[in-house]
């Protein structure tokens, strides 16, 4: 739900996700990230952008991983062959704080190979920051700050002066869902107004997403351990619904982590 958000957000509010990132105003259009696709890639946590002459690249992350690194180098290496007279910028947006030294990795190296991206920890970035701009306003919480509350106070007060009543909506949504990564949900349903938010069609999608992402995650838990049973996969799909392929990349992927 968290890299859903995220992604509503920066498509939605391009240019201020611009004026953020890359220092000026222009305004970016989605790039598919089937377009880059010599094979199937994961874009559950990837956000393209792109305008005449930049492509910008974020992946938000609730939590490090050791393969964010090469997963960076891999898309930059895509984006040229798709687009090399473009300059391309990327960037690793971790949510939440965590003392993994995962989050300061900037860098892939592999013998005389070394690619280099951006990494920004929300909880290191200053508040006045985000309260800027609306499509900036949901990270507001997340930033650096020792009263998150008071802060999600100073969020709410600036939704409210939102003249646009469907941008002042999702704005809203993506700020409590936000918001619950780090404050508890009662606090934020107190200082949030959840009749503008449940008006959002934004924030109605994403509670329907959530609802299928927890049946959906809850499934492959039970194709993973059927699979370790030795079970075979025709009756794993038979039992999960999930697609005898769905199947083969959870077995691929819990045997690489093995």
């Amino acid at each position: 739900m968290y890299g859903n958000i995220c992604k509503f957000l920066a498509e939605t509010f391009s240019s201020d996700f611009a004026s953020w990132l890359l220092g000026e105003a222009i305004e970016l259009t989605e790039l598919s990230p089937s377009e880059l696709s010599l094979e199937p890639i994961r874009a559950d946590s990837l956000i393209l952008l792109q305008s005449e002459a930049t492509v910008l690249h974020l992946e938000f992350q609730t939590e490090p991983r050791a393969t964010i690194p090469f997963r960076m180098l891999d898309y930059r290496v895509r984006l040229y062959r798709r687009f090399a007279s473009k300059t391309v910028r990327q960037f690793v947006i971790y949510l939440q704080p965590t003392t993994s030294e995962l989050v300061q990795q900037s860098s892939f190296v592999l013998e005389e190979t070394r690619h280099n991206f951006g990494v920004i920890r929300l909880w290191e970035q200053p508040t006045d920051l985000f309260l800027r701009s609306p499509g900036l306003l949901p990270f507001a919480t997340l930033s650096q700050t020792s009263d998150r509350t008071q802060v999600l106070q100073q969020v709410a007060q600036v939704i409210e002066r939102i003249p646009n009543k469907e941008t002042q909506q999702n704005v809203a949504a993506s700020a409590f869902i936000l918001a619950g990564l780090l404050l508890d949900k009662n606090v934020v349903q107190r200082l949030l107004r959840q009749d503008i938010m449940k008006e959002s069609v934004t924030y109605q999608a994403l509670v329907e997403e959530g609802r299928e992402e927890g049946r959906e995650q809850t499934q492959r838990e039970i194709a993973i351990a059927m699979l370790q049973e030795g079970m075979a996969i025709k009756v794993i799909a038979r039992i999960t619904k999930l697609s005898i392929e769905q199947i083969q990349a959870i077995q691929s992927a819990d045997s690489s982590q093995a």
